[in-house]
């Protein structure tokens, strides 16, 4: 009977090392796939805010928040189309010849408020740009237009040259009357150093800038879209640092990143020879 009754204990003893082992097993294989599983969610909701960054960015710089379609707001940010709209390719309007820029650097003042900015246009590397900009500056067709968009988060932009700036009515023009393309001196790497003077234009369309330019004034990068990068007119070669102090570090009006400058600014003078 001793016998019998010491092979059950040890039996006992067996089932219940055996049932110990697979109750640590089963929380060994739960606690895996528990963190296989937080690890999925994790990785999913990184994929998902970088999703979210990245729609952001093309949806920023291609278009920008608040930009409408008839406007020159800086589509990536520059954004510049008459109201009548040019089919991507073509050019609409009256043009001025791209042979006025004579294929030659130009220089001269182009002044915000009371700063004056020293200023070189490459008339070899964006003929058409620089002919049209000359024009219009001669003509007088800038003075007194208003630079109605400062951007500061992270795109650093002030956009001038837009004589219906804040008019939505539909004979509102937003340029000169035409538009032209396609984008000449893009940077192949898409930055845009700071002091960059740059053509707007309607995302996605080569052939719809008009009057409306921006001043980069800080090194920023803007993607291409499928109307390629911005025409590069040429640069700031002085007084960048007092329209930063002056208009730029007051940031928006609204204090958003992106509107309307805080420091009211206009042209009051273009001059190039």
């Amino acid at each position: 009977m001793a016998s019998n009754y010491k092979l059950e204990r040890a039996a006992r003893e067996e089932r219940g090392r055996v049932r110990s082992y697979q109750a640590r097993r089963a929380v060994h294989e739960y606690q895996q796939k528990r963190r296989v599983r937080d690890n999925l969610i994790a990785g999913g909701g990184l994929l998902v805010v970088l999703t979210v960054i990245v729609v952001a960015q093309v949806f920023y710089f291609n278009g920008g928040p608040g930009t409408p379609a008839a406007t020159d707001k800086a589509s990536a940010t520059p954004a510049a189309t008459p109201a009548a709209t040019a089919a991507a390719g073509e050019n609409l309007g009256d043009v001025p010849a791209s042979t006025l820029a004579e294929g030659r650097t130009w220089t001269g003042t182009l002044t915000l408020n009371d700063v004056k900015l020293g200023i070189e246009l490459d008339g070899a590397l964006a003929p058409q740009g620089v002919s049209s900009t000359i024009s219009l500056a001669q003509s007088g067709f800038y003075d007194g237009v208003s630079c109605h968009r400062l951007t500061t988060g992270g795109f650093f932009v002030l956009q001038c040259g837009d004589p219906d700036a804040g008019n939505t009515s539909p004979d509102a023009t937003h340029g000169p009357g035409y538009s032209y393309g396609p984008v000449e001196n893009a940077p192949t790497d898409n930055v845009y150093p700071a002091g960059t003077l740059a053509m707007a234009r309607q995302g996605g369309n080569g052939f719809s800038m008009g009057s409306q330019f921006f001043v980069v004034y800080d090194d920023t990068t803007i993607p291409s879209d499928a109307g390629g990068g911005y025409t590069v007119l040429g640069h700031v070669t002085s007084g960048l640092d007092e329209l930063t102090a002056t208009v730029t570090d007051a940031g928006t009006a609204d204090g958003s990143g992106d509107g309307a400058p805080k420091v009211p600014t206009s042209i009051t003078g273009i001059t190039v020879q």
